[in-house]
């Protein structure tokens, strides 16, 4: 796969993964307000792409066809690791960008940016510890 094709495909899951966070956690706001449904919506949003992106990064972006309980579990196990940090970078941006703002425009649009940022590194780490025997081949 060429880089471009590898940005553009990484890109459309990305958008993908945002686009399934932001709508769960939506939903989950739908029953209210207050901290504790903020929170809670913020974790099933989290959920909810993470498993979307592992999916597709799995078979698309690293070409893993590993298939078993044994290997999904031992390599999702290592991609949400990977992803703590990641997560942090994206629920810092979003928080922030809600307690500042207080509207649910601005909260997304803090979400966008901080899960932008956290795919990127995502991405470089995923690559370096999560899908080793990978059969992705990048060319110039």
């Amino acid at each position: 796969m060429t880089r471009r094709g590898l940005v553009l495909r990484y890109t459309a899951f990305a958008v993908i993964a945002t686009v399934v966070n932001l709508a769960a956690q939506r939903l989950v706001l739908y029953l209210g307000s207050e901290g504790t449904t903020f929170a809670l919506a913020v974790g099933a949003g989290t959920l909810a792409g993470l498993i979307t992106k592992y999916i597709l990064d799995k078979r698309w972006i690293f070409y893993d066809l590993g298939t078993g309980a044994r290997a999904h579990s031992r390599k999702f196990s290592l991609y949400t690791a990977m992803g703590i940090f990641t997560t942090a970078i994206f629920w810092s941006f979003e928080t922030a960008f809600w307690l500042v703002w207080q509207t649910d425009a601005m909260r997304e649009l803090g979400a966008v940016i901080g899960l932008s940022i956290g795919y990127i590194v995502k991405y470089n780490l995923d690559r370096r510890f999560v899908f080793t025997d990978s059969r992705l081949e990048v060319t110039v």
